[in-house]
């Protein structure tokens, strides 16, 4: 059986008026008045879907794309230019969390005008409170002032109101960054239970591993319109991948503005997307001429899922007559955190005689990196240690699917027994 549709966006536009700056004294308007002028930025070209009752799905998009936009629209904050939506049940919006509390009333008369607004008659807040003060965790400050209250338990006590009035549509907007990681916790745990009651939930959120935890759907907006809606974890895959290569873009655009050719060899012949913050060091009698990351269809990658096979490709050039060296490689936390490194040659092995020229390559069949992101850094030593080329930086990857209740850098193959 069909499930029954409680949200219904069909064709919506939303339009907003950016003014110039203009003036707030007469003298200055009539001095200025081109600063009156507007220009009409469209933010929702054309968006429609439906949201059955008891789903729920979480919108991602970059910045500006609108998401927080079409829930305003959900709740009546805003008006759409064209199109309809239509919303059915009553709505508990997480937009802006503690929007009507009043600084100089204490936290308990917050709660019944908090509540008030969204709906609930006075017999239905006094069977909520003490509920509503024990989620919040303020049992000893509540009867204080607001305006007394840290920041962290104000929106304690505003997140406790909100997912407290039964509603039937739940809205929440980038908010779930809550108090400490114990009350997070909490708040995940209750979000869970309002949708194993049957809420409808929409979410926006760039945190994807809230998306995961909690969504049944995800819809990417993208250029004002549904680029994606389907099931979370490819859609997420798909729109980090957008963000990636948007990345790399930038960082090529702007790498060839800050690197130029020091009168050795460049740091931009190595590859197309090399990083700003990368750095070059050693004498370069053994050089390389070309670094390539590699996926498992030999193609140019550097967004890898944990797990993902992994080929480094390192091509070098040599003015020493069949020199004995070895290659490395590490990984590198944005943080400076070491991750890992390998070497061609163990200890004690014989080091490699290179040609004039050539290639190395080091597979790895497992990347066992937990999602994050990463610098690449690769070098060419001599027998004795001498430093013949060192790039530092040379590439950032991201390593991008989530891996639950696993902490660190790196994971393991691994299993509990009892």
């Amino acid at each position: 059986m069909e499930q029954e549709c409680v949200i219904n966006v069909e064709h919506v536009r939303k339009q907003f008026k950016v003014y110039a700056d203009k003036g707030t004294m007469l003298k200055e308007r009539v001095l200025s008045a081109s600063r009156s002028q507007y220009e009409i930025r469209e933010v929702l070209r054309d968006i429609t879907f439906q949201v059955p009752r008891g789903q729920a799905v979480g919108l991602i998009g970059k910045n500006g794309c609108g998401k927080s936009t079409i829930l305003k629209m959900m709740t009546r904050i805003l008006k759409p230019n064209a199109g309809r939506i239509a919303v059915r049940g009553r709505v508990s919006s997480l937009i802006e969390l503690g929007a009507g509390f009043h600084p100089d009333m204490s936290g308990r008369e917050n709660i019944y005008i908090n509540a008030t607004i969204f709906g609930l008659k006075r017999g239905e807040i006094d069977r909520r409170l003490s509920e509503i003060i024990r989620f919040a965790e303020l049992e000893e400050f509540i009867d204080n002032p607001v305006r007394t209250y840290s920041s962290g338990m104000y929106m304690r006590l505003a997140f406790a109101v909100a997912i407290n009035v039964n509603a039937d549509i739940l809205l929440i907007d980038e908010i779930l960054a809550v108090g400490d990681a114990g009350f997070q916790k909490k708040c995940f745990q209750r979000l869970r239970e309002i949708k194993e009651q049957g809420t409808t939930i929409v979410i926006v959120s760039h945190a994807m591993e809230q998306m995961y935890g909690i969504c049944d759907r995800l819809i990417w907006i993208e250029g004002g319109t549904v680029r994606e809606d389907g099931m979370p974890k490819p859609v997420a895959m798909h729109y980090l991948d957008f963000i990636e290569d948007e990345r790399l873009k930038k960082l090529n655009d702007k790498s060839r503005s800050l690197f130029q050719d020091t009168g050795r060899h460049s740091i931009l012949e190595l590859t197309a997307n090399v990083h700003p913050d990368a750095r070059r060091d050693g004498s370069q009698e053994v050089y390389f001429t070309a670094i390539s990351l590699l996926d498992n269809k030999n193609k140019s990658c550097q967004s890898f899922d944990t797990g993902d096979r992994v080929i480094l490709k390192l091509a070098y050039k040599t003015s020493l007559n069949h020199p004995r060296v070895n290659f490395n490689m590490d990984f590198v936390k944005e943080n400076w955190q070491y991750c890992y490194g390998c070497c061609l040659a163990k200890p004690g092995d014989e080091l490699p005689v290179l040609d004039e020229s050539g290639e190395v390559t080091l597979v790895i069949d497992a990347l066992m990196l937990l999602p994050g992101k990463y610098y690449l850094d690769v070098g060419i030593n001599g027998p004795a240690g001498e430093l013949y080329d060192s790039v530092r930086n040379i590439m950032q990857i991201t390593v991008r699917a989530y891996v639950h209740d696993e902490f660190g850098p790196c994971t393991f193959t691994h299993h509990w027994q009892r």
